[in-house]
């Protein structure tokens, strides 16, 4: 069925990717000119304000924040991971920070044995070695920049937000997690961009509210996506955010990844694929084109 609940999920995914990968395209062009924390201050309160409604039509017991520390650790998680990845868009190209970003599903593993006394099986270290060897293959240590320290860093501490996600109360509600979360980080990004301060253009400000707007929207879609079906089923679709990004940095910044960035892209990405759902999918499709040959013979 082309309009199938998977088909659509796995749609709304791709749609979510390429919000995002636009948002990236935001902080690019604003190429450094503002502070990196007048962008947190400004996307985060934007944020807030946009989820405050959302969350005031809930109950009293689902608006109430459970577990507060988690709440602020996790709040300024990320304000560093932001800031991070402003410096890290700003300074490499587009698909090869994001190709470190998207390596936190990886990094997500030893720090899972950590944080949770989870036990790997040899398949997942095996394919999280692999990652991290096109890691290394996209940053290329002879040639390391320093803004590659802060692309690692983005994708520690998105790892550290995915992983502590499973330690958040189960009657926190999705909308009053996202505010709770985005409201905590006020404070800290409010200050250091008080201190840090310096005049912001109108284009910029357009930039910045573009790129919170395109975020929040590929956290809603993710949300919807994954409410309609397994993650198993559709993960597969969030690598296209890699393809979006290296395409618009082609189209907009004149950055085509040679051939050992994509090989890297490559060995990052093949981990992170449902290998044994496209299997499933494959044998359920070769059974139904073997009936349907059946019956027309």
């Amino acid at each position: 069925m082309p309009f199938s609940v998977t088909n659509v999920a796995i749609l709304l995914l791709i749609i979510g990717n390429f919000a995002t990968s636009l948002s990236d395209v935001a902080v690019k062009l604003l190429n450094g000119e503002i502070s990196t924390f007048q962008y947190i201050f400004i996307r985060q309160l934007f944020s807030a304000l946009v989820i405050c409604p959302l969350w005031l039509k809930q109950s009293k017991q689902q608006r109430k924040l459970y577990s507060p520390k988690l709440h602020i650790f996790r709040a300024h998680l990320i304000v560093i991971g932001s800031g991070c990845m402003v410096v890290a868009i700003t300074h490499l190209t587009l698909a090869t920070a994001n190709a470190v970003f998207y390596a936190a599903p990886l990094v997500m593993l030893p720090l899972s044995i950590l944080l949770l006394s989870e036990k790997p099986t040899i398949q997942r270290s095996a394919s999280t070695l692999l990652g991290f060897i096109g890691v290394i293959v996209v940053l290329r240590p002879s040639e390391f920049q320093w803004a590659a320290i802060f692309a690692i860093a983005t994708t520690l501490t998105l790892a550290l937000f995915n992983i502590t996600a499973r330690k958040l109360p189960e009657q926190q509600t999705v909308v009053s997690t996202l505010f709770w979360t985005s409201l905590l980080s006020l404070p800290v990004s409010a200050s250091l961009a008080f201190f840090y301060w310096t005049p912001i253009s109108t284009i910029h400000l357009l930039l910045i509210l573009a790129s919170a707007a395109l975020v929040l929207t590929y956290n809603g879609l993710v949300v919807a996506a994954y409410q309609r079906a397994p993650a198993s089923s559709i993960a597969v679709a969030e690598n296209s955010g890699l393809v979006f990004v290296t395409l618009f940095g082609v189209i907009w910044f004149d950055e085509v990844p040679d051939i050992l960035t994509l090989l890297g892209i490559f060995m990052i990405i093949l981990p992170l694929l449902p290998w044994k759902t496209l299997l499933k999918l494959r044998l359920c499709s070769n059974q139904s084109s073997e009936r349907q040959k059946s019956i027309t013979e």
